[in-house]
């Protein structure tokens, strides 16, 4: 064997293998094997896809000897393919969840009609003619499971997708609607037990309890079944059922897998289940007492449904433990406010009463007092004003209430006091104990004054003056309050019905112009105001206008309503603002899982990368576009990873028309290639080239159609700050550590390049790139410092332990003369990858360049007695520079206290011969003590003195951290 071959088997033996995946027919040719390969952690390949190979193995079509396609076979190797995909399904609890997430419609429906088949449901039947009580428990479950996921699908695709292109025949889902919701009103008509195994299934639970061999058995989807009973895997002879939809009695053992098992597998969320008993103890006339009583929500809706609207002490009694979310609370309101508009006069009272009980609860909460409560006090009298002051009271425990809670009250019954014009109601409040305790008396007094000063003088002799609140209301005033509920509302439904309100009042507004807040982009504007209805327009602009400001905020759930309602109006008419709500909701949904998700290091499903790569190659004419959605999409694919797509797959006429597709190629090759040969600092030198022009300084510079300036493009020194404000904010949209630390590397060895440079900075992989620049003039050196200062800060936030990244930190503040600072990130590098310096600080972090700097460091802030210890963490003790150290006299540190750190044996005896010469005693003999110690004897063996250095090293570091910490 030659060298070279033998050279080329020795690496490949080298590699670490991956073990080969499983490939489905081998669970074909060994029974056991699908139970072994189901209990691994990681199953290679995963449940899921296994289901999907069975299927598609088991549904493949076959061909005759004249060529032509026949249906797949109803033969042994197909049904036990079927039964292998039940297993896996029982494997994972036959939970919906997982199954629905990664299983196609068609195939989960295949799925499950192999589940009816097996379950002995007869093919043909009618759910809706199956009476439920008369079935097998484990025909029952099935049917159940089924109707469940029916319905599921059913409510997912409630919206009506249009269909571009021809498929394949859909299944008809809500032709099967009518009689899955009528099985389901089967299962509530049954006894209690299958009453709430069907509440159970609703819950999108698993399935209940199964009969095996006559005894009943708490199970969703065991995995045991014994050789004997899988008859349909041995190799005997197989008997031909009796019907070729329907299974043989051999395949009737594998319901052990399918429906029961020795063990209780039904996941149930308690919270959950508790709140659809209530859902349906509300639709229904249940007459136990004690389950309609349980919880407020139960008493609430007894009184609702029974005509019984002894609901204030309920509100009052929570206004104290506020255990009722206020959603709710406002629900209720609504709908007695719904029922008393009906004609219903009795309610007027009962919507008071709750309306007030629920402002007082907002109040102490801090929100904004509805405008409901406003209305009701149009015309305040002595018995509202009462319940008022009766409702504060209660709400609130003035001995265990926080300062805050008192100021808010105490400000809530000041502005009432303000806002009403009768003083005889007034004096009622002023008067209150209430009022009295939360308000000091001088602010009684300048309430009382304010009041005095507000009211008019009356004249006797002269006509009563109509009240204010007896005259009618104008259509101002009613505009007035339809936009002021415009302007908080994020229901993108109310914000219609408000807007189709106000047009209906007048036609010469335009309502998107009442908030000086909503904002939309501009590219965006001229498009959405060149629509010609003005009702569409405004409705446009303001669900795009709330949907980017909730987004901004974070509140990704409101603003994926407002998007989604926008997009569904926009799609009718528009297919430019069509693609731009797809554009905005790609946006949200990318801030979204880097919020959720991402965040903690879950990867972004495949549909998001998918349609990440779908925006970055769209080429739809006259589409506007927000540069900010490249940005964070290029971002996205960098931080994730996706260094492939963006290196070989990304299309050429992209990268050349987009700046920021462009960058990341860069940064993806130049990450991707870090270990590589010399070689493959080709795509290294073109990233630096780019920066470099970026940085340049140059008479010149192009302004986009947009009005941006070019990012690839120079610019002068005066557009600094526009250079930071684009290449800077997309820098600090990564996240991934290798891409950050290669840009910062980069902008380091920029900022090193400068001639009159003091102090170089460190970084990673600083040699890729090149040591000169033809032109020193053009950059922006400037402009370079601050970038590198502001990168490692933004690094820093993203990983606070990366010790490389604390380095350059610490290098920036020793360049800039603030050595306490330097000092700090210095120890802290070292701290963080020696668990606080309990292991030895690995050579490449403490190197003697870093040393020096915290000699120096020391030196400048006149801790001479530590210059002398780090002398001797150099590879080569710095004798001179340490016994010049330990001359002077002017020391701020601990000075001899110190001496129990020294090492070096020729240091203290120069400590020694120093003190001596000196004449202090003291210290001298505090010196001969250190320097006698048994373990610094030159004796020694080697390894016990390198145990001794360490050993003081770190007591040194651990006390200099405690000192610049």
């Amino acid at each position: 064997m030659s060298a070279e071959a033998a050279d080329r088997e020795a690496a490949t033996s080298s590699r670490p293998c991956t073990p080969p995946q499983t490939s489905w027919f081998e669970f074909l040719l060994e029974e056991a094997l699908l139970e072994t390969h189901l209990k691994k952690p990681c199953p290679d390949p995963p449940p899921v896809q296994l289901i999907v190979q069975f299927l598609e193995q088991a549904s493949k079509p076959s061909v005759n000897e004249q060529n032509q396609v026949q249906p797949p076979p109803d033969n042994k190797r197909n049904r036990i393919l079927k039964l292998l995909a039940l297993k896996v399904a029982a494997h994972l609890k036959w939970d919906l969840d997982v199954l629905e997430k990664s299983l196609s419609v068609p195939v989960l429906n295949m799925l499950l009609n192999e589940l009816l088949c097996i379950s002995k449901v007869p093919p043909g039947t009618k759910h809706v003619d199956v009476d439920l009580s008369s079935l097998p428990p484990n025909t029952a479950m099935a049917i159940l499971l089924y109707n469940r996921w029916a319905i599921r699908t059913i409510v997912q695709s409630s919206f009506p997708v249009k269909q571009v292109k021809p498929g394949p025949p859909q299944l008809n889902l809500k032709e099967q609607a009518a009689d899955s919701i009528l099985v389901l009103e089967a299962a509530l008509k049954l006894n209690k037990d299958l009453y709430v195994h069907t509440i159970r299934t609703l819950d999108l639970l698993a399935m209940e309890p199964g009969m095996v061999n006559g005894e009943t058995e708490s199970s969703t989807a065991g995995l045991k079944i014994s050789t004997e009973e899988m008859q349909c895997q041995s190799p005997g002879p197989f008997k031909a059922p009796p019907e070729p939809s329907c299974y043989c009695a051999i395949c009737e053992p594998v319901l052990y897998w399918v429906i029961g098992s020795s063990s209780l597998h039904c996941t149930i969320d308690e919270k959950r289940l508790a709140g659809y008993c209530q859902a349906c103890g509300v639709l229904t006339s249940s007459s136990n007492s004690t389950s309609q009583q349980s919880t407020p929500y139960s008493q609430i809706h007894c009184c609702m449904r029974c005509g019984n609207y002894q609901l204030v002490k309920i509100f009052l009694e929570d206004n104290i433990t506020l255990r009722l979310p206020v959603q709710f609370r406002q629900s209720v309101m609504r709908e007695l406010f719904q029922k008393a508009q009906q004609g219903n006069d009795v309610l007027d009272e009962i919507c008071f009463r709750i309306c007030t009980c629920n402002t007082v609860c907002d109040v102490m909460q801090g929100r904004a007092i509805g405008i409901q409560f406003n209305q009701l006090f149009l015309k305040p009298n002595k018995e509202k004003i009462d319940f008022l002051l009766e409702v504060c009271s209660r709400s609130i425990n003035l001995e265990h209430a926080s300062e805050s809670l008192k100021r808010k009250m105490a400000a809530f019954l000041k502005n009432m006091c303000l806002s009403l014009e009768d003083l005889q109601l007034v004096f009622m409040i002023s008067s209150h104990e209430l009022f009295i305790t939360l308000l000091k008396d001088d602010e009684r007094k300048l309430l009382i004054d304010q009041m005095r000063k507000r009211s008019p003088r009356v004249n006797l002799c002269t006509k009563p003056v109509t009240s204010f609140y007896d005259i009618p209301a104008s259509a101002s005033v009613n505009i007035g309050q339809l936009e002021h509920q415009l302007i908080l509302s994020v229901d993108p439904w109310r914000i219609r019905q408000i807007l189709i309100e106000l047009h209906g009042m007048t036609s010469e507004r335009q309502f998107w112009t009442i908030s000086s807040k909503w904002e939309v982009p501009n590219v965006y504007g001229s498009v959405i105001l060149g629509i010609k209805d003005n009702l569409t327009r405004d409705l446009v602009y303001i669900l795009m206008a709330k949907g980017l400001h909730c987004s901004a905020i974070k509140d990704f759930v409101h603003a994926k309503q407002l998007f989604a309602a926008c997009l569904e109006l926009v799609t009718e008419f528009s297919p430019k603002l069509r693609q731009v709500m797809l554009n905005e909701m790609l946006l949200l949904d990318i801030y979204t899982h880097e919020a959720g998700a991402g965040a903690s290091g879950e990867r972004p499903p495949p549909d998001l990368i998918s349609r990440v790569r779908g925006y970055l190659e769209m080429r739809v004419p006259d589409i506007p576009l927000r540069q900010v959605v490249a940005e964070e999409c290029v971002a996205f694919m960098l931080n994730w990873r996706e260094n492939e797509y963006l290196t070989m797959q990304v299309p050429l006429l992209l990268v050349q028309t987009n700046p920021y597709v462009k960058l990341g190629q860069l940064l993806a090759a130049t990450c991707k290639e870090l270990p590589g040969p010399k070689e493959s600092r080709r795509t290294a030198k073109d990233l630096w080239e780019v920066v470099v022009q970026i940085c340049s300084v140059s008479n010149q510079h192009k302004r986009g159609s947009d009005g941006r300036v070019s990012l690839i493009k120079q610019r002068e020194s005066t557009l600094g700050i526009m250079y930071r404000n684009e290449l800077l904010s997309f820098i600090k949209k990564l996240r991934e550590p290798l891409v950050l630390t290669t840009i910062l590397s980069l902008f380091v060895k920029l900022h090193n390049v400068r001639e009159d440079i003091v102090n170089d900075i460190a970084a990673e992989h600083i040699s890729i790139w090149p040591s000169t620049i033809p032109n020193l003039q053009s950059v922006d050196f400037e402009a370079v410092a601050v970038t590198v200062k502001e990168l490692v800060s933004y690094a820093l936030t993203i990983n606070s332990n990366n010790h490389f990244w604390l380095i350059i930190q610490a290098d920036i503040y020793f360049a800039t003369n603030q050595y306490s600072a330097a000092l700090h990130y210095y120890l802290q590098a070292g701290a963080v990858c020696s668990d606080f310096f309990n292991k030895m600080v690995p050579p490449d972090v403490y190197t003697d360049q870093v040393i020096k700097r915290m000699i120096k460091c020391c030196s400048l802030l006149n801790c001479h007695t530590q210059v002398a210890i780090l002398c001797q963490f150099l590879r080569e003790i710095d004798y001179k520079t340490a016994f010049k150290a330990l001359q002077e006299q002017n020391s701020h540190d601990a000075m001899d206290s110190y001496y129990d750190y020294i090492w070096d044996v020729t240091i203290l005896e120069y400590l020694t011969y120093l003190h001596h010469k000196r004449g202090e005693t003291d210290k001298r003999q505090i010196a001969i003590k250190a320097i006698g110690q048994t373990e610094l004897n030159a004796s020694n063996p080697e390894e016990v003195l390198q145990l001794a250095a360490q050993r003081r090293k770190k007591k040194f570091l651990q006390a200099m951290a405690k000192l610049y910490f």
